[in-house]
């Protein structure tokens, strides 16, 4: 299927690792001109996109330098996938709500929320002029929230529901904004030693891969296995595309199976 987005151009947001790189590597390969914003640009990123570009996401300044250059470098924005998220894991601390202090409050939303917030606003009057498409990158978390990190879920609910603002307001400008919300994903997350993933196995006793081996069942996940980044990737893509041109205002879940609600 040709998906018509050679010669476009696009900012994938966290793009050195795991689901962004994914995304990076697959538009790239459907002939799209990419720039990987990261903290850490990473020789993956590298080889994946047209240009990067090291930044903060988390900061204004961070997310507005990432837009200028795109625009610098391409003269225009088609594409804007905002996937930056989750946080540091080292820096996270489990508990429940009255656990958690102002700071990692800000920290997740900053990074979770207001980085999509920043990024699309500085971006929107270009992707508005090619009339262009908005992905967000939301978890199931914004559904479950009891499975993330006190601050994480609701922020990524907020981010759902930015999309769903922005379709509402832009949709009839030509703008295609849709939300992706991914389950478990095989990324560095949840396989790293450092990781979030090994944070919870540590926290619950067990061992990280005993603690991997027990997700599909824990999280009730049908079809047996964790999604891995190229999947995410993929429906990222075809939203990008051409061929989801009346495909706009959608939460899309890609989970396994987890949600057993609609």
């Amino acid at each position: 299927m040709d998906l018509e987005l050679t010669g476009k151009t696009a900012v994938v947001t966290g793009a050195g690792r795991g689901i962004g790189l994914a995304i990076a590597q697959a538009l790239s390969a459907e002939g799209v001109r990419v720039l990987g914003a990261a903290r850490n640009v990473t020789p993956d990123l590298k080889a994946a996109a047209y240009a990067t570009v090291s930044a903060d996401l988390s900061t204004p300044e961070g997310a507005t330098a990432v837009v200028e250059t795109s625009l610098s470098e391409f003269g225009g924005i088609d594409i804007l996938v905002n996937n930056v998220g989750g946080g540091d894991a080292g820096e996270l601390t489990l508990g429940g709500f009255l656990d958690i202090d102002n700071q990692q409050w800000r920290k997740l939303f900053d990074l979770n929320l207001f980085s999509a917030v920043w990024t699309t606003r500085a971006a929107l009057p270009s992707i508005r002029e090619r009339r262009g498409a908005i992905i967000n990158i939301s978890s199931i978390n914004s559904r479950l929230p009891a499975l993330g990190p006190t601050g994480y879920s609701e922020a990524k609910a907020a981010l759902t529901a930015l999309s769903k603002r922005l379709s509402e307001e832009f949709g009839p400008q030509g703008v295609r904004v849709n939300t992706v919300s991914p389950g478990v994903v095989g990324s560095s997350l949840w396989r790293g030693a450092d990781g979030f993933g090994a944070k919870v196995a540590a926290a619950s006793g067990v061992g990280h891969d005993e603690f991997l081996a027990a997700i599909p069942e824990q999280f009730g996940i049908s079809s047996g296995r964790i999604t891995e980044p190229e999947e995410v990737a993929a429906l990222v893509t075809f939203l990008a595309s051409e061929k989801a041109v009346n495909i706009l205002g959608a939460d899309f879940v890609i989970d396994g199976g987890s949600v057993k609600t609609s």
